[in-house]
């Protein structure tokens, strides 16, 4: 797909953050860009468009799909963004929280690419980009449901890779670090995190990191420029960090590190102690 013009894209999470800047940076690049969102605003934005898409719910993404397929014909690119971000105590989190993490992370990434996979497969040509995250690399702590949704995405990815190269279909993993989105204000929190929790006070502390982290961190615009690269790169790899360096450097240490050290270093970039 390497300097391919007028490509069909299928954005979901498209409403605002990384999504929104993926769809105005490619369809400013000249392709066809369909966002999407649970609810989307009445009027379209300039450039692209927006469908209605729910990834936790089967036939909101057959519809959104299909409504694609029925317009253009094909949908050569899929960008799989939308999600949201859990935090909170593992012991915390109820069952009912850590299956709609999932389900809006994960299960909602999956089903996007069982709907486009059939009309990719018969086309024998495609390619889906994940937006993950270094959280699916690196265990962070009081994002456990977060990480392990993304690190769901990452294995998932690679696996599906391999299942789908002998169609002509590329998936890929665009992994971002702290970006200053509209992430920060729309976090959920686990409802047994405030008092009464045995945690309160480490998992304040480790948020107000995590917030100040990310109001620092890349613009939505940055993701959004990987995001282009690898839609346009002839042969993508698997994955493709996106991240102040720190961060980048932290998850290759990670690699060579022993994993006791490793741990620890996170655990004190968040304050967090051992007895």
């Amino acid at each position: 797909m390497s300097g391919s013009q007028g490509s069909v894209v299928l954005i979901t999470g498209a409403s605002s953050g990384i999504g929104k800047a993926c769809a105005e940076l490619l369809s400013a690049r000249g392709h066809i860009v369909y966002g999407t969102s649970r609810r989307p605003v009445e009027a379209a934005p300039p450039g692209y468009r927006m469908l209605e898409l729910d990834v936790t719910q089967d036939d909101s993404v057959q519809r959104a799909v299909a409504t694609v397929l029925s317009r253009e014909g094909r949908i050569d690119v899929v960008v799989n963004n939308a999600g949201h971000a859990l935090a909170g105590a593992a012991e915390d989190t109820s069952i009912e929280e850590a299956r709609a993490q999932l389900d809006a992370n994960f299960l909602g990434a999956l089903r996007v690419c069982k709907a486009v996979l059939p009309s990719m497969r018969e086309r024998r040509a495609g390619r889906i980009i994940q937006v993950s995250s270094l959280g699916g690399q690196v265990g962070l702590p009081f994002q456990s449901l977060y990480s392990a949704s993304k690190f769901a995405l990452e294995g998932f990815t690679e696996a599906l890779r391999q299942e789908v190269a002998e169609f002509g279909i590329e998936a890929t993993l665009v992994q971002p670090g702290d970006v200053r989105t509209q992430l920060t204000q729309n976090r959920v929190c686990v409802a047994k995190a405030g008092a009464g929790s045995a945690y309160r006070e480490r998992f304040e502390a480790v948020l107000k990191a995590i917030e100040s982290g990310e109001r620092g961190g890349l613009a939505a615009e940055d993701v959004a420029k990987k995001v282009l690269e690898v839609m346009e790169r002839g042969a993508p790899h698997v994955r493709y960090p996106v991240a102040q360096l720190a961060q980048r450097v932290a998850v290759v240490a990670k690699t060579v590190l022993p994993s006791r050290t490793f741990e620890q270093i996170v655990m004190s970039i968040y304050g967090l102690r051992r007895r």
